[in-house]
C-alpha cells in the first residue's frame, strides 16, 4: 500500500515566522510550498486596483484570481496587510479559494502555511505547527521585510504593534475559519530563536512523525 503524500500545516499570526519556516521546511523535505496568505493578499490587491473597498464583497475577485496575481511585487505593503485581513473574513472568498488550496497538495503533498490550515483546509494534515511570537517582535520583523534595516522605534513602533494586535483580533474573531491553534498542533514560540533554530525544531518533529508512520 502506497503511503499518502505528506502534508504539513503551518499556522500562526502575521509575521510570526511561519512563512520562513514553511518555505525552508519544504525545501528541506523536497515538497511543494504554498503560502495561502498570498492568495488573500492577491484578492485584496485586485479589489484595490479595481477601486473597490476590500471590506466589500470580494468573491468575484477571488473566483477570478490568476497565477500572475500571486507574482506581483506589491502584495506585502500596509494597505494590503489590512485588505487581506478584510477579504479573508468573508466566507464566500474562503470558499472560492478552499479547493485551490486542497488540490495543490493532493498529489504530491506540500508544506502549506496560513491561519486555518490545520483546522479547516487540512484538518487531517500529518504534522501541524502553530508558530507565534510577541506583537513587538512581529512588528519589527514586518518592518524589516518592508524597510530593511531602517530603525523602527518610538511612536512608529507603538503604531506598528497596535496594528499587529488589531490584525490578530480581526483574524481570531471572524466567524469563518478564525485564527486558532489546532488541538493537535505543535506550538513553537519564535521570540529569541533564529530561523535555523526554528527549522531544526520543526525538522525533529517531522522526523519523529516519519518513524511512527
Amino acid at each position: 500500500m502506497t503511503a499518502r503524500p505528506l502534508v504539513i500545516a503551518v499556522d500562526g499570526p502575521a509575521a510570526a515566522g511561519k512563512g520562513t519556516l514553511a518555505k525552508a521546511l519544504a525545501a528541506k523535505l523536497g515538497l511543494p510550498y504554498l503560502d495561502t496568505g498570498l492568495l488573500y493578499r492577491a484578492v485584496a490587491r485586485r479589489m484595490v486596483n479595481a477601486g473597490l473597498d476590500p471590506a466589500g464583497d470580494a468573491s468575484v475577485e477571488a473566483q477570478a484570481l490568476q497565477q500572475q496575481d500571486l507574482a506581483r511585487s506589491d502584495l506585502r505593503v500596509p494597505e494590503i496587510d489590512r485588505g487581506a485581513s478584510l477579504v479573508a473574513a468573508q466566507p464566500a472568498v474562503r470558499a472560492a479559494l478552499l479547493d485551490r488550496q486542497r488540490v495543490f497538495a493532493s498529489e504530491t503533498g506540500a508544506v502549506v502555511d496560513g491561519r486555518d490550515i490545520g483546522t479547516v483546509v487540512f484538518p487531517d494534515a500529518d504534522v501541524k505547527f502553530f508558530i507565534t511570537a510577541s506583537p513587538r517582535t512581529r512588528a519589527l520583523r514586518r518592518h524589516r521585510q518592508v524597510a530593511g534595516e531602517t530603525p523602527l522605534e518610538g511612536s512608529a513602533l507603538d503604531a506598528a504593534v497596535s496594528e499587529i494586535v488589531a490584525r490578530d483580533a480581526r483574524d481570531s474573531s471572524r466567524e469563518t475559519a478564525p485564527l486558532v491553534q489546532a488541538a493537535d498542533a505543535v506550538l513553537i514560540e519564535t521570540d529569541g530563536l533564529s530561523a535555523a533554530e526554528v527549522l531544526d525544531k520543526a525538522g525533529e518533529i517531522v522526523a519523529l512523525h516519519h518513524t511512527r508512520r
